[in-house]
């Protein structure tokens, strides 16, 4: 078998247990899934799985990375549709919110995640996703004289946690309006750091 063959089936073997990793892990969450049943799902043998990751923990964590690399893409492209500094920071906010509040994404990535690989693995994983991309946002502003000169990472920290908690929250709420309201509230909070 030639090894771009090889090479394809592999990569194919890895997708399909990401993907099917990923859908039980958001359906029933990390606890209640065995092993047994994502390499089923993925109509491969325990043995392929343990080719491409060392057990369940690390199939989780390449999951999360995915996820939190999705959700990053997303705030990324909201903020990129805009040319001035501020509303790009405003339109990526805005928009981490709105993407993780997905209950599947919820799961994954603010609930199993840092329960599953510990808060600092967890908080690195954001840092390389979401986070370094708010940190540049807010340094940009800093540097523009459109926020007031201040160290970035208490900021981004603060910022970051802040949005988080609302996405917990929001997940777990059952009013249709409390996105809009937590959107209107990050707003008022984000301005509160505007000069001018």
């Amino acid at each position: 078998m030639a090894d771009g063959v090889r090479a394809r089936q592999r990569e194919a073997t890895r997708r399909a247990l990401l993907r099917e990793g990923r859908r039980l892990f958001a359906l029933r969450g990390y606890t209640a899934v065995g092993l047994a049943e994502v390499v089923d799902a993925a109509g491969v043998t325990k043995g392929a799985l343990y080719h491409h990751f060392g057990g369940k923990a690390d199939l989780f964590r390449a999951v999360l990375a995915e996820v939190q690399q999705e959700v990053a893409d997303r705030v990324a492209a909201a903020a990129d549709a805009h040319e001035d500094s501020w509303t790009r920071l405003v339109a990526g906010c805005q928009e981490f919110l709105t993407a993780s509040t997905a209950p599947q994404t919820q799961r994954i990535m603010l609930v199993d995640g840092p329960a599953v690989l510990g808060w600092s693995e967890w908080r690195a994983l954001d840092e390389a996703a979401s986070a370094r991309h708010l940190a540049e946002a807010i340094a940009a502003l800093v540097e523009e004289g459109r926020m007031a000169p201040q160290p970035v990472a208490p900021l981004t920290r603060l910022l970051s946690g802040a949005m988080n908690e609302a996405a917990l929250w929001l997940a777990a709420s059952t009013e249709a309006t409390d996105l809009e309201h937590v959107r209107t509230a990050l707003v008022r909070m984000l301005e509160a750091f505007r000069v001018g």
